[in-house]
């Protein structure tokens, strides 16, 4: 339409020129039959112009028909849909991407007009920038922590690899492929933190599929195979790659001829390869970001990917399964399925701990008032990537199922649960790659915020799985070298302070990324202060 408006503008500035000094053009057939070939220019605009605005309708037909069959798919197995991480991912990005190209389309800007308005008046409830960067880096996450393969991601599949071995980790009813510019933008994240590791994987990926369909425009993409070179290219340079950010470079100033920058780029490249000649070209390996706090990295993924090395109950005595009462009267008809997982540490496993009606009323009450989990840092509490995660504090007084609950787990371990001696039970849900990476419980600074209720450390965890997830979301054990897999309904016990009152060093756990699934668990962190005579010291100071 715009190229349409400037060819008839111009033939109008043209005309009026002409009439300045003839004004006599329809006295003369000759004149006249010079505008023939203006008006064809003109016709072949319009004929332009209607191709693209049929290319331009037929791909929003495409693009309605893919998403339409998505949602079809997702009607009939919508928690299923949601579980995955890809699906999450495009249903993201496409919110906070996609529609608003679509939308905010520069082409036909009347007929779109009534679609804006609609549009405009949902958008405050869109996903923001930040949402689709964090999903990024969740499948960043998930990809790294158990070895997934890019190339499997892309195609919906989630393949694990272990040396020159692949398996599959996970066979999703609902598959969710990744677009070219769904894999640019998860590229462009890595890159715009300076992790050219993974922005090298991924952007390869994106110019694989840009270089498929050259030519080809959707409507909705943001990235182009242009982009997705240059911040190739760039990655690679700053990896140590210079010979192969050249090679890029010059193959997008063969797309972009007049990118004098680029051009720079190459006389800069074609310099540093210059200087280094006879030298012996050191071997390039791409190397995942040191992550300095987390120096246990090694094993917590090999816990999450294979669960450590748990003994069967047949091979250590120490571990059995048993009913417990811990001589409460309120369990004597109704005993609790323990199975116990770790001797040292104290862990065990109560199977069936609460019924499926109570976690749901559980997440029902949770769900309105969840907000991002944070994690003591100093005096205070703040919001980190090492925990992905939504959490609400529920008092036993919010509804009748919480403070049954709160009675159970007094009657199952024999401890005070009561304020102060314990805290309000805390829901939460994970989201995208939700983790939680090696912690403790207890406070390990005399400074933590967990000592302000002045009722002691966190001398016991109690967490208990209100939901089943498809794969991941494993509770590891680092230091102990075992994980626990998530259990519906089952809770999971361990003792975070010695007898003496000193930390335990081998509750040094972690919440292992969800793959697939929706994992909500409830926490209730029971203190020092109130349990002197439930738990009393014992003659030995390391008990």
């Amino acid at each position: 339409m715009l190229l349409l408006l400037r060819s008839l503008a111009l033939y109008l500035v043209s005309s009026s020129l002409l009439s300045l000094t003839r004004g006599d053009l329809y006295t003369s057939v000759v004149n006249i039959q010079g505008e023939i070939a203006v008006e064809k220019a003109l016709l072949q605009n319009l004929q332009t112009y209607i191709e693209n605005e049929i290319y331009r309708m037929d791909d929003l037909k495409r693009f309605y028909e893919k998403i339409k069959a998505l949602h079809n798919n997702v009607y009939q197995e919508p928690v299923t849909a949601i579980s995955n991480p890809l699906f999450a991912y495009t249903l993201i990005k496409r919110l906070q991407i996609d529609w608003q190209n679509i939308v905010y389309s520069n082409e036909a800007i009347e007929n779109i007009q009534a679609l804006k308005d609609d549009y405009e008046k949902i958008e405050a409830k869109l996903p923001k920038a930040e949402d689709l960067e964090g999903a990024a880096k969740g499948l960043m996450r998930l990809q790294d922590v158990y070895a997934l393969s890019t190339k499997g991601l892309v195609k919906g599949e989630f393949l694990q690899v272990a040396g020159e071995g692949v398996s599959n980790v996970y066979r999703p009813s609902l598959s969710s492929t990744l677009s070219a510019d769904d894999c640019f933008q998860i590229g462009k994240v890595a890159y715009d933190i300076g992790d050219y590791y993974h922005s090298i994987i991924w952007l390869e990926e994106a110019v694989t599929l840009f270089r498929q369909s050259i030519g080809i425009w959707n409507t909705e993409d943001q990235g182009s195979l242009e982009e997705a070179l240059d911040h190739l290219a760039f990655s690679h340079y700053m990896s140590g790659n210079v010979g192969y950010a050249m090679i890029l470079s010059k193959e997008l100033l063969q797309l972009d001829s007049n990118n004098r920058r680029i051009a720079k780029n190459i006389l800069k490249y074609e310099k540093i390869l210059g200087a280094s000649l006879g030298t012996e070209p050191k071997e390039i390996v791409l190397q995942r970001p040191n992550v300095t706090h987390l120096l246990t990295r090694d094993i917590y993924e090999s816990l999450c990917q294979t669960r450590g090395s748990q003994p069967k109950h047949y091979q250590d005595s120490e571990r059995y399964c048993s009913y417990e009462t811990n001589l409460s009267p309120h369990l004597i008809l109704q005993p609790v399925k323990r199975e116990i997982i770790s001797q040292k540490p104290y862990v065990v496993l109560y199977h069936n701990f609460i019924s499926d009606s109570e976690a749901k009323r559980i997440k029902e009450i949770a769900a309105p008032w969840l907000q991002r989990s944070v994690v003591a840092s100093g005096e205070k509490q703040a919001a980190v990537e090492y925990r992905i995660s939504q959490s609400a504090w529920l008092k036993d007084t919010v509804d009748p199922v919480i403070s049954k609950l709160d009675l159970r787990i007094a009657h199952l371990t024999g401890l005070n649960v009561q304020q102060p001696y314990a805290e309000y039970l805390q829901v939460v849900n994970y989201g995208i790659g939700g983790h939680y990476e090696p912690h403790f419980d207890h406070a390990t600074s005399p400074n933590s915020p967990l000592y302000k209720l002045k009722s002691g450390n966190r001398v016991a965890t109690f967490m208990i799985y209100l939901s089943a997830v498809e794969a991941g979301g494993t509770t590891a054990f680092i230091y102990a070298n075992f994980s626990v897999p998530v259990v519906k309904n089952a809770a999971l016990f361990w003792w975070n302070l010695h007898k003496n009152g000193q930390g335990n060093a081998d509750t040094l756990h972690a919440g292992c990324p969800v793959l697939v699934g929706d994992k909500w668990v409830a926490n209730k962190w029971i203190r020092e202060h109130g349990q002197e005579f439930q738990r009393k010291c014992g003659a030995d100071p390391d008990e």
